[in-house]
């Protein structure tokens, strides 16, 4: 039987352990008519209000509370007017850290793409609603799978906060290497993804 993480997981002083040690855990949303589960293939940490790419650089406001609040809270916020995004709230309450997901492999109920973090948000049918929402409960959460299989963790610079100047260059950004589903997979890893969406044709 798969395992839900307990609020210890995230309530860990160091979120770059926490973001490793997503990869290759389950992301499960369960809204009472359908649940999904996708296996976390890609992610990013982000420790603010040092690092100025974190949303919580700019300090508290109605948006980034949820970050400075306890730990094994999603943090969920919409961009570009289109896309939501989804992150694990962790270290403890007043310290604003969070690991982003950005990738992950279909597992139960996706009928949709999954590589990139609005993606994911979409195939998983999360938005602001389920912002705050407490990952050990019954709605969302992350769980152990039951047969778990080796992760070749690569890491590399977080995507898309170059205004972030040095931050953006830290290697905070955690995948597996062998996942087709990482944002970033090479061609010949792509060629290995399967479209949900096309089984309904």
């Amino acid at each position: 039987m798969a395992k839900k993480l307990p609020r210890s997981f995230y309530a860990r002083e160091d979120t770059l352990l926490v973001a490793r040690e997503l990869i290759g855990l389950h992301l499960v949303h369960d809204d009472g008519v359908k649940k999904r589960i996708g296996r976390i293939v890609e992610c990013e940490a982000y420790m603010g209000p040092e690092d100025l790419a974190a949303h919580s650089s700019r300090g508290l406001t109605k948006r980034t509370e949820v970050m400075f609040g306890p730990p094994g809270h999603a943090y969920v916020y919409f961009i570009y007017g289109f896309w939501y995004c989804v992150n694990v709230v962790t270290s403890r309450k007043g310290v604003p850290h969070a690991v982003l997901l950005r990738a992950l492999e279909p597992v139960e109920g996706i009928t949709d793409k999954t590589w990139g973090p609005g993606l994911l948000c979409r195939a998983m049918g999360i938005d602001l609603a389920l912002n705050g929402t407490d990952l050990c409960a019954k709605r969302l959460w992350l769980e152990r799978p039951r047969e778990s299989r080796p992760v070749n963790i690569g890491t590399g610079p977080r995507i898309g906060v170059d205004y972030a100047g040095h931050w953006a260059k830290r290697p905070w950004r955690f995948f597996d290497r062998d996942s087709p589903y990482v944002s970033t997979a090479s061609a010949r890893l792509k060629r290995g993804r399967s479209d949900p969406s096309l089984a309904l044709e």
